[in-house]
């Protein structure tokens, strides 16, 4: 049985003895702590290709991942041909961690990241998965207990990716894949990563981009728009979740502007790595 408990959401340092070796999740933010949590919530913003106020967008992003939590994994299988296995694999090979490291893996979703992140790190390092959607949470929360990191090397705590719930310099590596570009402001969740993480600290982002190689983007572009949406149905019976899952890759920015964003936010020896012609790239920044 999952044990919960609830907690102000209040800065702490992540410290393994302050820390109980019980599965920790909190469950404390409710639907108008989430509009709240962002000031720009009555400001028009994008969902997809349709303009919203931010506080529509935040739960109208909550909705879609509410709606595809049971069945996340299966879909990304089907909709790469299992090719986010081998995107999360090179993450994990980057990674800046090692024994005793402390990680935060931010929109956690399923917890595969954090359960590769947890295997390079062995016995001594501890990883928190945080993500703004109860259900997602909870399916990662699933997984990593299977994984045996709970309790012990995992904790779960549910928070708003533009104002996470921990300490500054509490990390030595922060990271996020394919969840940033569902953020309602993207440069707020950046400066959160570095503020985090300790000097010295890397942040990795894994996320869908723009193709680079000749031809890639129109074959992309009519498998997404086709074929994504339709296995969307198929599968889930959800075709509106992967038919906005699509417009949000388009919207994202470009690796160039992204990677300004990045560096803006403060982040040194930014960097990126394209992957399957650039239809993904992994981007690295560090705290100096």
């Amino acid at each position: 049985m999952l044990s919960c408990c609830l907690v102000d959401k209040v800065a702490f340092h992540l410290d393994s003895k302050a820390m109980p070796d019980t599965m920790r999740i909190t469950m404390n933010t409710t639907t108008d702590q989430t509009t709240e949590s962002s000031a720009a919530g009555s400001q028009s913003t994008h969902f997809g290709y349709e303009t919203v106020s931010g506080a529509e967008k935040v739960q109208r992003v909550m909705g879609v991942f509410s709606s595809v939590a049971s069945q996340y994994d299966v879909m990304n299988d089907l909709m790469s041909g299992g090719m986010h296995r081998l995107w999360k694999r090179r993450m994990f090979s980057v990674a800046a961690i090692g024994a005793g490291s402390r990680v935060l893996d931010v929109a956690a979703g399923s917890g595969d990241v954090a359960i590769g992140l947890s295997k390079k790190m062995g016995p001594s390092g501890r990883v928190v998965l945080t993500d703004l959607n109860g259900p997602m949470l909870a399916e990662g929360a699933r997984r990593v207990i299977d994984a045996g990191l709970l309790p012990g090397r995992a904790d779960c705590i549910q928070s708003d990716g533009t104002r996470l719930a921990f300490a500054d310099n509490s990390f030595d590596c922060v990271t996020i894949a394919f969840g940033i570009r569902n953020f309602l402001d993207i440069e707020a969740g950046l400066a959160e990563f570095y503020r985090v993480l300790k000097p010295g600290g890397q942040f990795m982002c894994l996320e869908f981009s723009r193709p680079v190689l000749p031809l890639l983007d129109v074959i992309y572009d009519a498998y997404s728009f086709n074929m994504i949406p339709l296995i969307g149905e198929k599968v889930t019976g959800d075709r509106d979740s992967y038919q906005y899952l699509v417009e949000s890759i388009r919207r994202f920015p470009d690796q160039g502007r992204f990677e300004k964003l990045i560096s803006g936010a403060g982040f040194d020896l930014v960097r990126h790595e394209n992957m399957t012609g650039g239809i993904v790239a992994l981007h690295r920044g560090y705290k100096i």
